[in-house]
């Protein structure tokens, strides 16, 4: 029998077993809503990130990539309404000081200490962590770690637009860290302080938003589908003007049924001009895009398809975390879809005190290194708990070298999900 549904603690008690994601700073108690990953979770992240990439970058023509600064200057978050507008309501527990978002809690009972009627009013907090640039400590000197990657593309439009001279529609896109200062982290990397982007800004002519919105919305069910994630999990919710962002005039919540509930995976968004009219007002430098062949000239639309990594990595951790029963003994193992996986292959002597078993083994393993990279070496214990780990890691096949090997040049190739085993040549690996 075969379980697929699973809950959170499942999930977190794997990621720390296996190394794949640690509390961050855990050696000394932690801290909330920073985490850090381990081996194979760096692995799975990278994965995630460079299919993304592939994707929607290297596999288009219309996207170019950026590597924005994450301290800009502070002239960028005001101009971006993040300084008056990026806040959260803020509520404390008069009894035990506990401090919750206002909306995200019933606030007749504070959740930690179980009191009644222990909250004053809400305040607006702002989550944008500062900092000081420079030498001096001083209100001149302020700046703020980004809170989300959009801007750093938006102020380098017109740089990408004068360079390059893109045709019109064209995304700029990047991969980044973003900086949140959550009021209440919660549910592992779901909702964190410091977290990773894969954002695309898509610069469309006025007339055709709509168009390129429905677009991006079936490539974006393409990229569900290259992370494994059943459809059915998958929910729309066309967010209302009264709960969408201060810059957008459509945004669409595409959810999933995490193990915490159905939840926000992704988001796309129009922006309209919003943040080009800004950017043009606040420095006075025209943002208008010259159309070619033409003396037509606009400011551009925008699309924003809007990717967050560590939601990504809890959903494919969520929908591949599998277990059966083999023999009567239950079985945890990750059905990771082949090109996320951490490890392609783990190769393994069937006995580790043979040395000709190992040197044959090491010679296999050189050549699947060389030409998969993400292989693993294991002859920790017997076979059987070798096979146990990797099916945890997500590791699809396992290679045994026996002493047929010697022989025949053959070697026992065992897959994942089904658990089957056959007899491969090496030339055939």
């Amino acid at each position: 029998m075969t379980k697929n549904k699973t809950n959170l603690e499942d999930i977190v008690s794997l990621a720390k077993r296996r190394g794949f994601i640690y509390q961050g700073s855990e050696v000394y108690g932690g801290i909330s809503g920073f985490y850090d990953y381990g081996p194979f979770g760096v692995s799975l992240k990278r994965n995630i990130t460079n299919l993304w990439w592939r994707m929607f970058v290297d596999g288009r023509d219309d996207v170019f990539g950026i590597d924005a600064a994450i301290i800009m200057n502070p002239k960028v978050w005001k101009a971006s309404g993040h300084v008056d507008t990026f806040t959260d309501p803020l509520v404390e527990c008069n009894n035990c000081n506990s401090r919750f978002r206002a909306d995200k809690i019933d606030i007749s009972k504070c959740p930690n200490c179980s009191k009644l009627g222990t909250f004053g009013k809400a305040k607006m907090f702002n989550m944008m962590f500062k900092t000081n640039v420079g030498p001096i400590d001083s209100e001149d000197s302020i700046a703020y770690l980004r809170p989300e990657t959009a801007q750093g593309i938006f102020t380098n439009y017109k740089n990408i637009v004068d360079t390059i001279y893109p045709d019109m529609p064209f995304g700029v896109a990047q991969i980044g860290k973003a900086f949140r200062n959550e009021i209440s982290p919660r549910d592992f990397i779901f909702r964190v302080r410091e977290l990773e982007q894969m954002e695309i800004e898509y610069f469309v002519h006025p007339d055709d938003w709509e168009k390129s919105f429905e677009k991006w919305r079936a490539d974006i069910y393409e990229w569900f589908r290259a992370l494994g994630l059943d459809e059915a999990k998958i929910h729309e919710l066309d967010v209302p003007d009264s709960d969408r962002a201060h810059y957008s005039k459509r945004t669409i919540d595409f959810e999933y049924d995490f193990p915490i509930g159905k939840e926000e995976l992704m988001g796309l968004a129009y922006r309209t001009d919003f943040d080009l009219l800004n950017i043009q007002k606040a420095t006075g430098k025209s943002m208008e895009y010259i159309q070619k062949g033409s003396n037509n000239k606009f400011v551009p639309h925008v699309i924003e398809p809007s990717f967050g990594v560590e939601r990504a990595m809890m959903a494919v951790l969520a929908e591949a975390y599998t277990e059966d029963e083999i023999n009567g003994e239950k079985r945890i193992f990750l059905k990771l879809p082949t090109e996320l996986a951490p490890v392609k292959f783990c190769v393994s002597p069937l006995l580790k005190n043979k040395p000709e078993l190992v040197k044959k083994a090491r010679e296999i393993y050189t050549i699947l290194q060389k030409k998969y990279h993400n292989v693993m070496w294991d002859d920790n214990g017997n076979i059987g708990k070798r096979y146990r780990r990797q099916d945890e890691i997500g590791t699809p096949k396992c290679v045994v070298i026996d002493f047929d090997t010697l022989t025949d040049g053959t070697v026992t190739v065992r897959d994942r999900d089904t658990t089957k085993q056959k007899r491969l040549a090496v030339k055939d690996l």
